[in-house]
């Protein structure tokens, strides 16, 4: 009979984390992520480690539950109100995969400047001289406005690695005090109308639900680029689409989106200019490590009654204590 806790996987991690976390738990791989899967997997579950939505009773369903973890960073997909009402501890792993975010921000940002691939194509279907004629129309970078929405650990290093590229940075925050060095405070309206690129890093919230809408673009400088790495509601896609339709925004990234899957009829999938990516800018082969091999640590120090590095609820420890 196996006594070892079981730990309920919404999805495959790495082998490296598998291999640390095996010797103390029985490993359990949900075979979808269908609410009613979760909910049955996670009745015999002592921890669960999150890589898909989980259903918001799911708590109801798992009495023995002492632990949630999430592989990543963004607690979207964890309820986490109801965790805490239940004193079960929920961490996650920030800064995990913080470079590949901001690198892929740079790499959309160059791509949409200097669309090196659309030459390439046009270089191998129409020849040279079609191909060439588009390099009149790109853009440099150095010199450009980047401003960034949200200046957490995502929008910070962005904040230097733009700065870097020679772009001078306005940062959107609501706590001035927390903007880095060389990054100018500037209010959402003054930012949308200064800066060439837009990043969007921020959290999804009340606040950030909807901020880039029809009347954000109209701000926005004829030509600008808008790249959302954060979440999809903080975009009106539509009002994007449309933007890139009529030719007022010079190009768009959009890595998140508010329903995922896109569906197969998304009119974005007919817009110009637009860069559509299936919610890929954390993912990388070391960044997938990195998650896993942070979420199995915590999820260690939980099965051993110890306290979590990035617990994202510690007030269910003050509650124990009284």
């Amino acid at each position: 009979m196996n006594d070892k806790p079981q730990v309920l996987l919404t999805n495959p991690i790495h082998p490296d984390a598998r291999a640390l976390l095996e010797p103390l738990a029985e490993l359990v791989l949900a075979p979808d992520t269908a609410p009613d899967t979760l909910k049955r997997l996670a009745a015999q579950a002592q921890g669960i480690i999150v890589r898909a939505q989980l259903p918001p009773d799911i708590f109801e369903a798992a009495p023995a539950l002492r632990g949630v973890v999430r592989h990543g960073v963004g607690l979207d997909m964890i309820p986490v109100q109801a965790a805490t009402a239940r004193r079960i501890p929920v961490a996650n792993v920030p800064g995990s995969n913080t470079c590949a975010v901001v690198e892929y921000a740079i790499s959309a940002m160059l791509n949409l400047r200097r669309p090196l691939q659309r030459m390439d194509a046009l270089l191998r279907s129409q020849g040279w001289a079609s191909a060439r004629a588009l390099a009149d129309a790109t853009q440099e970078i150095d010199g450009a406005a980047c401003g960034i929405v949200g200046l957490g650990a995502i929008g910070s290093q962005m904040a230097r690695k733009a700065a870097a590229l020679g772009m001078t940075v306005l940062g959107v925050t609501p706590d001035p005090r927390s903007v880095p060095q060389g990054v100018r405070h500037a209010p959402l309206a003054e930012m949308l109308a200064a800066a060439d690129v837009v990043v969007l890093c921020c959290p999804l919230n009340e606040s950030t639900r909807g901020l880039i809408d029809a009347q954000a673009l109209a701000r926005m400088k004829p030509g600008a680029l808008l790249i959302n790495v954060a979440r999809g509601p903080v975009v009106d896609a539509q009002a994007v689409g449309q933007a890139l339709h009529e030719g007022r925004l010079g190009g768009a990234a959009l890595d998140v989106h508010a329903v995922q899957p896109l569906p197969a009829d998304s009119p974005l999938l007919d817009c110009p200019n637009l860069l559509l990516t299936p919610h890929v800018a954390g993912i990388t082969a070391t960044s997938m490590r990195n998650m896993s091999m942070g979420a199995a640590q915590q999820m260690a120090a939980i099965l051993r009654g110890e306290r979590p590095a990035h617990l994202v609820n510690p007030e269910i420890l003050a509650e124990a204590a009284r």
